[in-house]
C-alpha cells in the first residue's frame, strides 16, 4: 500500500517556535524518577526519541512545587535543586540530537491520595473535595488562597522552564486532573467565582495562564492539553456542542495559549454530530490557534496490546496524513508507537513500514 507521509515531515513555525516536522511525542508517565529526580535513563530516554526524528517532545507530567501535586510513585518532579538539574541535562541532551522539548507540568488534584510522595500526610486538593462525579467530599475544597499558591507553583515552574533552556511547556489540563476539574461540572460544585456557568468554570485556568504568560514573556509557547474525556468518566464531556465548546475555549485562548493539545482516545472520531471534524479540528476552527491532535496513532485495536496488523495501521496513517494535509490540525502527537520503536518517524519517513515494531505492554519494563 502507497502511503504519502509527506504532510507529517513538513516543517512547522509556530510563532518563534520552529519545528523540523509535525511529529510530536505524546506525554507518558513511567514512574522512572525515584524521588522525584530524572536520572541519566531519563536523558537518554528522550535524547533517542529525538534522534528517532520526533519535532517536539513533550515530557511525561512533572509535579509543580505544591505539596499536593503529585498522585503517584516515582514521578519526577519540576521544581527543587536535584529535580531542576536533572531536567536541565534532558534538554540539554535532547538539543544536542536536534530535537525540541517541553515539560508538561502538572497538579493531579483530587487524584491524590494519602500516603504518597514527597508529603504522605497531604490530602488531595480540588474545587470541590469532590474526587469522582457525583461521590462524596474526600479531599480538601481549595480557599482563594490556596489556588493563589497553586497559581504561583505553576508560574514557578514555567519560569524555571525557560531558564533551563526549554522550548516552551505544556499545562496538563486533561484527563480529570485539576485544572480539569475546575471545568468539569461532575466535579467543579463551586458557587463562588469559580464555578457555576461554563465561563466561569474557565476562570482558573485562565488565570493560570495568564500567570504562566506574566513570567515567561510574550514569545515563549504556552500549550495547554486538554480532554472532554476523563480518568473517571471516559463519556464526560465538558462542551456539547460546538458554542459550548467555543465559550470554554475562547478565555483559554485569550488568556495566552499558544498551543491547543486535544486529547482523544481515537483522533479519527468525529467530536459533534453532522461535521468530521475532530476535537482538534473543531479547537482550531474556534480559537484559530495551533492545535495538536493525538489519540491512537499507529494503534488499530482499542488501545491495542498486541501486535498491531500492518494493512490496517497504514490506512489509520494514510487517513491521518491527509487530515493534516488539509490543514484540520498542525501536529499529530504519537504515545505508545513511540514506546514501541524510538526510530518511527524516521522509518515512517522513508517508507519503511515493515520494519515498525508494535506495541505492547512488556515495553514499558524495557523503556530506553
Amino acid at each position: 500500500m502507497s502511503v504519502d507521509v509527506s504532510p507529517l515531515f513538513t516543517p512547522a513555525a509556530l510563532g518563534e517556535l520552529s519545528l523540523a516536522n509535525r511529529i510530536v511525542m505524546a506525554p507518558m508517565t513511567r514512574n522512572a524518577s525515584p524521588g522525584g529526580v530524572p536520572g541519566p535513563n531519563v536523558a537518554a530516554y528522550y535524547a533517542r526519541r529525538a534522534r528517532g526524528g520526533v519535532g517536539l517532545i513533550i515530557t511525561e507530567g512533572t509535579y509543580v512545587g505544591h505539596p499536593a501535586a503529585n498522585g503517584y510513585p516515582a514521578v519526577p518532579a519540576f521544581h527543587g535543586p536535584e529535580a531542576l538539574a536533572g531536567w536541565g541535562e534532558v534538554a540539554r541532551a535532547v538539543h544536542a540530537e536536534g530535537g525540541k522539548i517541553m515539560p508538561q507540568l502538572w497538579h493531579v488534584g483530587a487524584v491524590r491520595r494519602p500516603g504518597i510522595e514527597p508529603d504522605p500526610r497531604v490530602a488531595g486538593y480540588s474545587p470541590s473535595g469532590l474526587a469522582k462525579a457525583g461521590g462524596r467530599v474526600v479531599g480538601h475544597a481549595m480557599s482563594d488562597s490556596d489556588i493563589a499558591d497553586v497559581l504561583g507553583a505553576f508560574a514557578e515552574a514555567a519560569a524555571e522552564a525557560k531558564r533551563l533552556g526549554f522550548d516552551g511547556v505544556e499545562l496538563h489540563g486533561a484527563h480529570g486532573y485539576l485544572l480539569d476539574q475546575f471545568l468539569w461540572e461532575g466535579l467543579n460544585q463551586r458557587e463562588d467565582g469559580y464555578g457555576g456557568t461554563l465561563e466561569a468554570r474557565t476562570r482558573f485556568v485562565a488565570e493560570l495562564v495568564r500567570a504562566v504568560r506574566k513570567v515567561v514573556g510574550s514569545s515563549f509557547p504556552v500549550c495547554l492539553r486538554y480532554s472532554q474525556w476523563k480518568l473517571q468518566d471516559y463519556q464526560a464531556r465538558l462542551a456539547h456542542t460546538p458554542e459550548e465548546l467555543a465559550q470554554l475555549l475562547e478565555p483559554l485562548a485569550a488568556a495566552g495559549v499558544d498551543i491547543f493539545h486535544c486529547s482523544t482516545r481515537r483522533f479519527w472520531a468525529a467530536e459533534f454530530e453532522g461535521s468530521p471534524l475532530n476535537l482538534a479540528g473543531w479547537t482550531k476552527k474556534i480559537t484559530g490557534k495551533a492545535v495538536i491532535t493525538v489519540g491512537s496513532v499507529g494503534i488499530t485495536t482499542e488501545f491495542a496490546t498486541e501486535r498491531e496488523d500492518d494493512a490496517s495501521r497504514l490506512e489509520r496513517l494514510a487517513a491521518l496524513s491527509a487530515r493534516l494535509g488539509a490543514g484540520e490540525f498542525d501536529l499529530v502527537a504519537i504515545g505508545r508507537s513511540l514506546i514501541a520503536d524510538p526510530d518511527w518517524p524516521n522509518k515512517v519517513r522513508e517508507g519503511r513500514f515493515g520494519e515498525l515494531r508494535g506495541f505492547d505492554k512488556q515495553q514499558l519494563a524495557e523503556l530506553a
